[in-house]
């Protein structure tokens, strides 16, 4: 009886120590946590894509909460979520400006050609490991859907015909569809800029030619055409300053491989 009454107060004993420690390290290491990250959480779409630039949708909040990122910072939010979290914040924001992705690159099934059968993973990465993948251009798309996977909006399918197809409404030029493409073929562009070049191969024209029909020939006749000045020559391809860009109609009509993509043709074949 003695020995089971001689443990308990020992237990007792033990358990105020512990209990004093504790409670003495958690003051002492006690970090106040400001309230507003919780809401600029709760805020946020969550979609944790790292467009921000941040390792994830808390560790936005947080540099949003310490003045250190943007209210507007968060790319797939939008000017709604921005709005939102400038009220928390007690700033305005008027929010980025709508973005979405591009695929520059038409060489699908029908108009680039092959010169090997890949058996392999499918995946545009592992594709691209050998010898630059089955196509015999090596600056397209490889028609593998790596970037359809990676996208957490579902704003990319592949067509029939091998390429990647991104819907504008679903898609928040978050940026991982662009990173994941191992060619390089997808860029990020303010929605209001409608007509782009689609293709990434700077070869010599008869090269391309012989591999692809809708790819650069390097005639330049885009470059004569545009009297904005907008289109200039470098490196292999039209260069384009989109905000000198007020004729692009001229590209689209003079280039005689419709090289240019206009994506209101998209949208209005979306919406029949």
């Amino acid at each position: 009886m003695t020995i089971i009454l001689v443990s308990l107060v020992c237990l007792g004993i033990l358990g105020i120590v512990f209990g004093a420690g504790l409670a003495i390290a958690s003051r002492r290491f006690h970090v106040d946590v400001d309230p507003r990250v919780e809401e600029i959480l709760e805020a946020l779409p969550n979609a944790n894509c790292g467009a921000c630039g941040y390792a994830g949708c808390a560790a936005f909040a947080v540099a949003v909460a310490n003045g250190e990122a943007p209210v507007d910072g968060c790319v797939p939010g939008g000017a709604e979520y921005a709005r939102v979290v400038a009220a928390i914040m007690g700033v305005e924001a008027a929010g980025p400006e709508p973005r979405r992705a591009v695929v520059r690159c038409q060489g699908g099934r029908a108009e680039a050609r092959r010169e090997a059968d890949y058996a392999g993973v499918r995946d545009c990465r592992a594709a691209a490991l050998i010898q630059g993948g089955p196509k015999a251009c090596k600056h397209g798309c490889l028609g593998f859907g790596t970037c359809a996977a990676v996208c957490p909006f579902d704003a990319i399918t592949m067509s029939p015909n091998g390429l990647p197809v991104i819907s504008e409404e679903r898609c928040s030029a978050c940026g991982l569809c662009v990173a994941a493409c191992p060619v390089g073929i997808i860029s990020i562009l303010p929605s209001r800029y409608r007509v782009y070049l689609a293709c990434s191969n700077p070869a010599k024209g008869k090269t391309v030619k012989e591999i692809c029909s809708v790819g650069c020939i390097s005639c330049r006749q885009c470059v004569k055409a545009t009297e904005s000045g907008a289109i200039q020559w470098g490196d292999g391809l039209p260069k384009i300053d989109f905000e000198k860009w007020t004729d692009p109609d001229a590209a689209l009509t003079k280039c005689p491989m419709n090289c240019f993509a206009d994506a209101r043709v998209g949208l209005a074949a979306a919406e029949v």
